[in-house]
């Protein structure tokens, strides 16, 4: 299957458009051992084969030994878990939002625009030194993910297209 990986960022914050507060929708720091941290990203990765979705404990104990630093936050509307946010600091003071998105059941319900506002404030936020906030998405995400960045003030750095894996 062939696929597009769209690399998007923001190099300020003055680039920063936030959507309009949705009433009941938080962002919460989550414990990296949490075990809503495996639940919530296989959930919110299942529709579109994210590999989160099929691993094992093994694969998942690997992928926390290979990012120790990776911090994450919990989505949640009305108390309910709605999905996660997850970022790498990386040199330069640049942040990698690595993890992105909401359940299947909290998507279509209006919720995506401010849950990517609280998502991008607290990447801005992750050191005083902050200088660019990046992620990417693919074309097998969910069809409102890329124009949802765009709206939020990130710009397109970067397209490659390939097959699946």
């Amino acid at each position: 299957m062939r696929e597009i990986v769209t690399y998007v960022h923001m190099t300020d914050q003055e680039q920063f458009r936030p959507a309009a507060p949705v009433p009941g929708l938080a962002l919460a720091a989550l414990d990296r051992r949490s075990p809503l941290v495996v639940e919530v990203q296989a959930r919110m990765g299942a529709p579109y084969g994210w590999g989160s979705a099929v691993r094992t404990a093994p694969e998942w104990d690997l992928w926390f030994a290979r990012h120790p630093d990776r911090a994450f936050w919990l989505l949640s509307h009305e108390g309910e878990p709605a999905g996660l946010l997850a970022c790498d600091l990386h040199p330069d003071d640049e942040v990698e939002i690595d993890t992105f998105g909401l359940v299947p059941e909290f998507v279509g319900r209006g919720l995506g625009g401010y849950a990517l506002t609280l998502a991008v404030r607290q990447a801005w936020d992750l050191t005083p030194t902050v200088r660019r906030v990046w992620l990417h998405t693919s074309s097998a995400d969910h069809p409102a993910a890329l124009p949802n960045y765009h709206r939020r003030g990130f710009s397109t750095f970067k397209v490659e297209e390939g097959e699946r894996a």
